[in-house]
């Protein structure tokens, strides 16, 4: 199925919570119950990344909406601190935050990964140690565990770091 990715508008809302609601059911039923929880991510807080430009939706060709992710230029103050590892560089990153499915289309993270690899060349990540399915996820996307960072409620994530470094080109003389 072929799969657009844009910009989600306030009118796509409603749809991107039932999506993140039906991720969380996901989650606890494939023994994650602790990653979003309370809610998250909550309303208020979606409706500031739709207007800030940072929420983006995957829709079908007749424009139903079945995925969303969040996509934001560095810094991110989660990944000021990480533990036990280091971050693969110091330079300016994009971070993945908040994908989610419907699971009506199979593969959408990976749609959404590549199309963000696509974008990007410097990338970063986190999930929850019980998100086997995200961790799976983004190491065949090349994203390599860095260590641990700790969330705004304080609770701790894997963090992960993708970098796609340009070939060196060199051109040899003849002596």
């Amino acid at each position: 199925m072929e799969i657009a990715i844009r910009k989600a508008a306030v009118t796509d809302l409603e749809r991107i919570m039932e999506i993140f609601r039906l991720a969380r059911e996901f989650m606890v039923s494939t023994g994650n119950p602790n990653q979003w929880i309370d809610g998250y991510p909550q309303q208020d807080f979606i409706t500031k990344e739709i207007e800030q430009g940072h929420c983006y939706v995957c829709v079908t060709f007749n424009q139903t909406v079945v995925g969303t992710f969040c996509l934001l230029p560095s810094p991110d103050p989660t990944y000021n601190k990480i533990y036990n590892g280091n971050w693969l560089n110091d330079e300016p990153y994009y971070v993945i935050h908040r994908l989610a499915s419907d699971g009506s289309v199979k593969g959408i993270g990976k749609i959404c990964l590549d199309w963000c690899i696509s974008k990007y060349k410097n990338l970063r990540t986190d999930t929850h140690a019980d998100n086997h399915i995200m961790q799976s996820l983004a190491e065949r996307c090349g994203f390599v565990k860095c260590g641990i960072v700790h969330v705004a409620n304080g609770t701790s994530r894997i963090a992960y770091q993708r970098v796609d470094i340009q070939p060196f080109c060199f051109y040899a003389t003849a002596i």
